[in-house]
């Protein structure tokens, strides 16, 4: 593998977990949990992205809800709608890059403004090492 023709549709998963707006908090934190991803895409019934759910966003309605032991709200009430994305024809180099400042860990896949996968700093390290060791001499 080179990276320097691997793009994000070569690395990406393509079963991507997504959320809809009215999923509950409770059921979009066990999707994440269970799917080990700090973070969901948040699509509309018709699988276009309209926003992004993350840990983050997730932590301080969780921990009022504890509090006052009441049930915890809809992800729509936390969710970013501004939401940054990549293509399937984008370039992991150019991910990388991205993916080295602190956020995002987690990017939608976008094509035609739809959801088709999700790309994670996981895919990116795996594949960067994979085309380091066929690179690297032994």
């Amino acid at each position: 593998m080179k990276t320097g023709t691997l793009f994000v549709r070569d690395i990406m998963s393509r079963d991507a977990y997504y959320v809809y707006p009215d999923t509950s908090i409770i059921d979009c934190v066990k999707g994440l949990t269970q799917r080990r991803l700090p973070g969901a895409p948040v699509a509309d019934k018709l699988g276009h992205l309209i926003g992004f759910v993350s840990e983050q966003d997730i932590l301080p309605a969780l921990m009022q809800s504890a509090y006052y032991s009441e049930e915890p709200k809809d992800v729509s009430s936390v969710m970013q709608t501004n939401v940054l994305s990549v293509s399937p024809n984008d370039h992991i180099i150019e991910i990388a890059k991205m993916m080295a400042e602190p956020k995002p860990k987690v990017y939608p896949v976008v094509q035609e403004g739809r959801i088709i996968g999700i790309i994670t700093r996981y895919h990116i390290t795996k594949a960067l090492l994979a085309d380091l060791e066929i690179a690297v001499p032994v």
